[in-house]
């Protein structure tokens, strides 16, 4: 087995070498890291400058660029064979809720997937370290499983993991992303030359922990495994939203009608389609 190895902390961070070390039984891993720490990047690429790669003394090699640059960069020219799954960690510190839309850690296995590769997301609960010894066991574990009883199809999995000794660690538990409180303030700050700055807020505080989303499973002592998807689209509000634009009238308002229209149609000869043997 080939294996894409990324993070967002940095290519020294101790998380990439723990994982690094429980995923070396599974076959070939190849090491593609940010320089530096990367946390909140996202799904960024650099497009506004050349990036660089680098071979650390460990063979570890490290862009000069965000966490999808570095997975961008690996699967589309720097890896001789395309890699079997891509995996991201382990996070300094907990990717749930809205954390997985600025999470460079999540973005780095999303780059994966978005190339039709299986990948994985590995993060610690708490920031420190803690056990990390053993969080690096449970994603090894995560990746055996897989390993022995495939998902059909790529597939993108964020995990949490309480900062816990192995023995204290509860179940894996299939949840949903939870949500928080919008961030806390900025922090505004003057430099030396008088002129303001501003230090981003921490994250805002859990708004919903309730049973079967991530931050319940973690605060209970289990690990939280949520499966993303990356298509947006809001379906609920598609109709009221075509009724909306339908209000404007004239041709604007003809077009968004018979949008609807050609939707529903749409879906009526797909549903009939999946009815109909084969």
């Amino acid at each position: 087995m080939h294996i894409l190895l990324s993070n967002d902390d940095g290519y020294l961070a101790p998380g990439l070498h723990a994982l690094y070390q429980a995923l070396l039984p599974f076959g070939e891993i190849s090491v593609v890291a940010p320089e530096r720490n990367c946390s909140g990047a996202s799904n960024s690429l650099t497009l506004s400058r050349p990036l660089t790669v680098s071979t650390a003394p460990n063979g570890f090699r490290f862009v000069n660029g965000t966490p999808t640059d570095c997975v961008h960069i690996a699967l589309t020219g720097l890896l001789d064979s395309r890699p079997d799954i891509v995996v991201s960690g382990i996070n300094n510190g907990q990717n749930m809720g809205e954390d997985t839309l600025y999470s460079g850690t999540v973005a780095a296995a999303t780059e994966g997937f978005l190339f039709g590769v299986p990948a994985f997301a590995f993060s610690l609960a708490e920031h420190g370290w803690a056990h990390l010894d053993a969080a690096a066991a449970e994603a090894a574990a995560v990746i055996a499983h897989y390993v022995a009883t495939p998902l059909p199809g790529p597939l993108l999995l964020n995990v949490n993991i309480p900062n816990r000794p192995s023995r204290d660690i509860g179940d894996w538990r299939v949840t949903r992303l939870g949500k928080r409180h919008p961030s806390q303030p900025v922090i505004r700050q003057t430099d030396p030359r008088g002129q303001p700055i501003y230090w981003i807020g921490a994250t805002g505080d859990t708004l919903d922990a309730s049973d079967g989303t991530d931050f319940h499973a973690v605060s209970l002592g289990h690990v939280s495994i949520t499966p993303l998807q990356l298509d947006l689209t809001d379906t609920r509000r598609s109709p009221a939203l075509r009724e909306w634009i339908g209000t404007v009238g004239g041709a604007r308002g003809v077009q968004a009608s018979n949008e609807s229209s050609e939707t529903n149609e749409s879906q009526r000869l797909t549903h009939a389609g999946a009815e109909r043997p084969l």
